[in-house]
């Protein structure tokens, strides 16, 4: 665990990947942002299922608990040395992350196996510039975190919610039933300014979350 989100924080553009060998051995770094503890596990799967024929596959994860990236949500960070000894990979793997100051960031770095024994040492700086490599190919970008707002409204009101909504260009899904809901995914530094704006509009009428 760790500090609360920050008004900004540091993540990956998109999906990187970098491949090197080691006297004889492959490693392999992937790298891919995350917006949840579940997508980072999903991205460690998925790479695992890829690889299955590989000697090691070393998940690290930095990714904030709860919704992405709510500025109350706390930091969970997570690795492993799926077999290597131990701090030798998965540590390494994190510390990049760490010292990059990602956020809702993945890596899994594959190694197929050469042959030669690397030592502590040597698995360190392979795992860590496996992970550097991923990341710098990934690229980097600024966000802001973001909150999900639940807004009910009735059918009359339908329309003047999602005019505001829509006005603001935040993501939003919606769905009609007996009543009108609205999922949007907005700044957690203007949420609350959205939440007024909408109950004003309707004269409280409509439901915010």
């Amino acid at each position: 665990m760790s500090d609360p989100a920050p008004e900004t924080y540091r993540t990956l553009a998109g999906r990187g990947e970098a491949a090197f060998e080691v006297h004889g051995s492959e490693f392999i770094g992937h790298a891919a942002p995350a917006s949840d503890v579940e997508g980072a596990e999903a991205f460690v799967a998925s790479v695992e299922a890829e690889y299955d024929d590989a000697t090691h596959n070393v998940p690290a994860y930095r990714v904030r608990e709860g919704d992405s990236t709510l500025g109350s949500g706390m930091l969970r960070e997570y690795s492993s040395d799926d077999g290597e000894p131990s701090g030798s990979a998965g540590k390494p793997t994190l510390n990049v992350l760490q010292g990059q100051e990602l956020e809702n960031v993945v890596v899994v770095v594959t190694r197929y196996y050469g042959g030669t024994n690397l030592g502590v040492g040597g698995l360190v700086r392979a795992y860590s510039r496996a992970a550097k490599e991923a990341v710098a190919d990934a690229g980097s970008v600024e966000e802001e975190p973001h909150e999900s707002l639940s807004v009910v409204a009735a059918y009359d009101d339908s329309g003047t919610v999602r005019g505001i909504i829509e006005s603001t260009g935040y993501e939003f899904e919606a769905t009609y039933e007996d009543v009108v809901r609205f999922e949007v995914r907005a700044p957690v530094a203007e949420s609350d300014g959205l939440r007024d704006r909408l109950r004003s509009a309707t004269s409280g009428r409509a439901d915010v979350s």
